[in-house]
C-alpha cells in the first residue's frame, strides 16, 4: 500500500505467521513486525500455521485466524494440501492433457492450485459453493480488507491456479468449465500486478490512522513478491529457503513443462517468471537438525565443516511429505555404490539433506532452460538464507556467488517496493527505474575452488538415483 508523505506498507501472510514491513521515499526499512500464529493466537490449535487432517493430504487453516467475518468454509485449504488428485487429473483430461494445461496455464494440475480446490468443493459441499459470491486467494483477500471491497486478483497470483491463460492474461474459459459452473463471476477480472485498487478502507483511516489517500496496490503472491524484493535480473536465479523452498528466475519467452511453473512476471506485464516449488523446505531441515545435530545450529554447522563437499558419494532424498517435485515421499538414501541404506552417520545425514535440497534446485532450473555463467548471481532469501553454512553448499552446488541481502523477509519488502511501483507505474516508469536508489545485495559466500569437478557428475547422478526414487515408489 502506498501512502501520502512517501512511505509504503507490504503485508505478507505466510504459514505461520503474518509480516509487515515498512519503508521510507527513499527505500530504507523503517520498520518491521509479525504475528506468530502458534505462538500469538494459540486459541486456533495450529501447528505451523495449519490443521494437518486424518488422511495427512488434507491441510487447512482456520480463515477465523486471518479475520472474523463471514466465509461460506470455515476452513481454507493451503498449498501444503494434497487432496485433489481426481479433480487435478479431470481438469488435465478436459483440455487435452498435462501438457496442454501447461501450455494454457503455465502448469500441469497441482493439488494445491485453487482450479482444482474449487472443484473439489463444488462436487463435495455444493450448497457451500452455490452461496460462495466471491472467490479470492489469500492475497487478494488481504487486499479487500484494506480495500473495504472486493479486490482483484492480480496476473501473477493469479497464473498459479491452472485457471488462467498466461498469454492472454485472462480467464480460460475451457478451463473454468472443467472446475466449476458460473465460476467467471465469483472470480472477477484479472489486473496486471501494479494495479491502483483504490484507496483504503474509511474504517483503517478511523481506528489507525491511515491517511484517506493511502492507495492500495494489487497484492500478489510471496514467490512473485520475492522476485520484486530481490530485484531479480535476468540471468541470475533466486532460491527461497522457507516453509517451502523455491527457485525462481526471470524469462522472456515462456517454455512450459510438466514440472516447474510459468508465471505472469509481477514487475513487467511484458515477461514471465519460472518457478520451481518444494514443499519440503525449513520442516525438513529442522527435522534432521534435531535428529542429528542434537537440536542446534551450531552442531548442525559442524556437521556441514566435518564433511567434505560430495559428501564421499553420499546422496539422499528427504521428502516428509508428498513432494512436488517429484512427486514422492519418504527418505531415500544412497551410499556412493549407489545402493540404498537405510541410515547414514548423523554428520552425513546433515550434508546429505542439505545437498539434495540444492542439487535438486539446479537440477530443475537447468530443465526450465537455466544455465550457469561467469556471472551468474544466485540470490538467497527465506529464513535459512541467514546460515552462511547452508549458503556455503548452495553456492558450491551451483559454482556462483551468493547474495543475500539485510532482510531475510524478501516477500514483504517486495510488497513494500511494489506499493511504491504501483504509483509511479500509473505514468509510465519500470520497475527498475522505481528501484535505482535501492541498495545492492552483498555477496554472503562464494564457491570453493573447483568445486564444480564434484558437483558436475553428482548433479547427473544425482537426477539418475531420482529417477531410480520414482519408480520405486
Amino acid at each position: 500500500m502506498a501512502a501520502a508523505g512517501g512511505y509504503y506498507l507490504g503485508v505478507d501472510l505466510s504459514t505461520q505467521q503474518l509480516k509487515a514491513i515498512a519503508i521510507d521515499d527513499n527505500l530504507n526499512v523503517i520498520h518491521e513486525t509479525s504475528v506468530k500464529f502458534d505462538d500469538d493466537l494459540p486459541e486456533f490449535g495450529t501447528q505451523d500455521g495449519a490443521h494437518v487432517h486424518s488422511d495427512k493430504l488434507t491441510v487447512t487453516t482456520p480463515v477465523l485466524l486471518w479475520v472474523k467475518t463471514s466465509f461460506a468454509v470455515k476452513e481454507s485449504p493451503i498449498w501444503m494440501d494434497s487432496s485433489t488428485t481426481e479433480e487435478c487429473l479431470q481438469l488435465e483430461k478436459s483440455v487435452g492433457g498435462p501438457q496442454n494445461l501447461a501450455d494454457i496455464t503455465g502448469s500441469r494440475a497441482y493439488e494445491r492450485f485453487t482450479g482444482n480446490q474449487i472443484a473439489k468443493i463444488n462436487k463435495k459441499n455444493p450448497e457451500d459453493y452455490k452461496k460462495t459470491e466471491r472467490i479470492s486467494l489469500v492475497s487478494s483477500f488481504v487486499a479487500s480488507l484494506f480495500l473495504g471491497d472486493y479486490a482483484a486478483i492480480d496476473y501473477s497470483d493469479g497464473s498459479g491456479m491452472n485457471l488462467m491463460d498466461i498469454r492472454a492474461h485472462n480467464w480460460s474459459q475451457r478451463c473454468l468449465d472443467a472446475c466449476a459452473p458460473g465460476l467467471k463471476e465469483k472470480l472477477g477480472a484479472p489486473l496486471p500486478s501494479h494495479s491502483i485498487l483504490g484507496s483504503v478502507s474509511p474504517y483503517y483511516v478511523k481506528r489507525f490512522g491511515f491517511n484517506s489517500e493511502c492507495k492500495v496496490i494489487a497484492f500478489t503472491g510471496d514467490n512473485p513478491a520475492s522476485l520484486a524484493g530481490m530485484q531479480l535480473q535476468r540471468g541470475d536465479i533466486a532460491v527461497s529457503l522457507g516453509t517451502s523452498d523455491t527457485a525462481f528466475l526471470w524469462i522472456q519467452d515462456p517454455k512450459p513443462t510438466l514440472e516447474g511453473h510459468i508465471f505472469c512476471n509481477p514487475v513487467d506485464s511484458n515477461a514471465y517468471m519460472a518457478l520451481i516449488c518444494f514443499k519440503n523446505g525449513s520442516l525438513t531441515r529442522e527435522k534432521i537438525r534435531d535428529e542429528s545435530a542434537s537440536g542446534s545450529w551450531d552442531e548442525f554447522a559442524k556437521a556441514l565443516k566435518a564433511t567434505c563437499p560430495g559428501n564421499n558419494g553420499n546422496l539422499g532424498f528427504y521428502f516428509d511429505v508428498m513432494e512436488i517435485t517429484p512427486a514422492v515421499v519418504g527418505i531415500h538414501r544412497f551410499n556412493a555404490k549407489n545402493c540404498k541404506v537405510s541410515k547414514f552417520p548423523k554428520e552425513v545425514d546433515v550434508r546429505a539433506v542439505i545437498e539434495g535440497q540444492m542439487l535438486a534446485k539446479r537440477a530443475y532450473a537447468e530443465k526450465l532452460g537455466f544455465e550457469v555463467l561467469k556471472d551468474t548471481r544466485v540470490l538467497a532469501t527465506g529464513g535459512a538464507s541467514s546460515n552462511p553454512d547452508i549458503l556455503q553448499v548452495l553456492a558450491d552446488v551451483f559454482n556462483a556467488p551468493v547474495y543475500t541481502r539485510d532482510t531475510t523477509n524478501s516477500a514483504c519488502l517486495g510488497c513494500a517496493y511494489r506499493a511504491k511501483h504501483g504509483l509511479q507505474a500509473a505514468s509510465g516508469q519500470s520497475f527498475a527505474d522505481t528501484m535505482k536508489n535501492a541498495p545492492e545485495p552483498k555477496v554472503a559466500v562464494t564457491p570453493a575452488c573447483e568445486v564444480d569437478k564434484v558437483y558436475g557428475p553428482m548433479l547427473a547422478r544425482y537426477m539418475e538415483l531420482e529417477k531410480l526414487v520414482r519408480n520405486n515408489c
